[in-house]
C-alpha cells in the first residue's frame, strides 16, 4: 500500500488529508471518507486502508482543518468537539469535496470516471449532500449512522436529493438518539416521491457508532462487516470498479 499525509489547498487555507492506495501501478477510482465528529484519527486510517485493499484511492480530509490541524477526543473535549462539529455546513463540506475532486484530478493514479463517497455520523449528511451536489461524478454515496439527514434548516441535505444521479445508502442503527426512527421514516417519505435509487437499511441489535471498532460498549462486529459488505456492492453496482493493484 501507497499512503501519505498531503495538505489540499482549499478557499479557506490548507485540508490535511491521508490519501491511501494500492502500490499497483494501474489507476485505480476514487473513494471520499467523510469522518466522524471524533475527528481524523489512526482508527479511521485503518478503515480507509480496509477500503483501499480493494482497490480504490480513498481520501480522508480532517474537515476540522478551519479550526485546527489535529483534534484528539477526550473525556475533557466533548465540548470543543461539538464546536468543530457545528461549524460545518453541508456548503463548506461540499466546497471541500471540490477541492479533493480537483487534486484527484491531476493526479495519474487516480481514475477520471465515478466516484465513491462514505459519511459517518455527522457526516451522514454531507455524503448525501455531496451526492446532489456532484451528481456527475459520485455515483454512490452512503451515509452510515448519519445525523441530520432531513431537518427544518434551508439546507437540509434532503431538499436537493433530486438533483442525485447516483444511489445512495442509508445504514441506520437500530437505536440511535442522533438519528431517531421518526427522522429515517420521513427521509423514506421524502424519498420515495423524488425518484432517486436509494436503499435505508436497518442494521437490528446496534447503536450508534457500530461500525466503529474502538467505540467501546458500541461497536457490533457482525453488522460493521455487513456495512463493508454493502458499501463494496453500492461501489460496484454504480461504476466505481476497482482497479487492479
Amino acid at each position: 500500500m501507497i499512503e501519505q499525509e498531503t495538505d489540499i489547498a482549499t478557499a479557506d487555507g490548507a485540508m490535511n488529508t491521508f490519501v491511501t492506495r494500492p502500490d499497483g501501478k494501474g489507476r485505480v477510482p476514487l473513494v471520499i471518507f467523510l469522518m466522524d465528529a471524533p475527528g481524523k484519527r489512526e482508527e479511521l486510517h485503518d478503515m480507509a486502508r480496509r477500503i483501499a485493499t480493494v482497490g480504490y484511492c480513498v481520501m480522508l480530509p480532517n474537515l476540522y482543518y478551519r479550526r485546527v490541524r489535529e483534534f484528539t477526543m477526550t473525556a475533557d473535549s466533548r465540548e470543543a468537539m461539538f464546536g468543530h462539529m457545528n461549524s460545518l455546513s453541508n456548503a463548506l463540506v461540499c466546497e471541500d469535496i471540490g477541492a479533493l475532486l480537483a487534486h484527484a484530478a491531476s493526479d495519474p493514479a487516480v481514475e477520471a470516471g465515478p466516484v465513491g463517497c462514505a459519511g459517518y455520523c455527522m457526516s451522514g449528511p454531507f455524503a448525501f449532500a455531496a451526492a446532489a451536489a456532484f451528481p456527475e461524478r459520485i455515483t454512490a454515496s452512503a451515509s452510515l449512522h448519519g445525523v441530520r439527514l432531513i431537518t427544518d434548516a434551508e439546507d437540509s441535505p434532503h431538499l436537493d436529493a433530486h438533483r442525485i444521479n447516483g444511489e445512495m445508502y442509508f445504514g441506520c442503527a437500530e437505536t440511535d438518539e442522533w438519528a431517531p426512527a421518526e427522522m429515517i421514516q420521513a427521509l423514506d417519505e421524502h424519498l420515495a416521491d423524488t425518484g432517486v435509487r436509494y436503499r435505508i437499511e436497518w442494521y437490528p441489535g446496534t447503536e450508534h457508532g457500530f461500525v466503529f471498532p474502538t467505540r467501546a460498549g458500541k461497536y457490533h462486529k457482525p453488522s460493521a462487516e455487513r456495512h463493508w459488505e454493502r458499501l463494496f456492492d453500492l461501489f460496484l453496482r454504480n461504476g466505481v470498479t476497482p482497479g487492479a493493484s
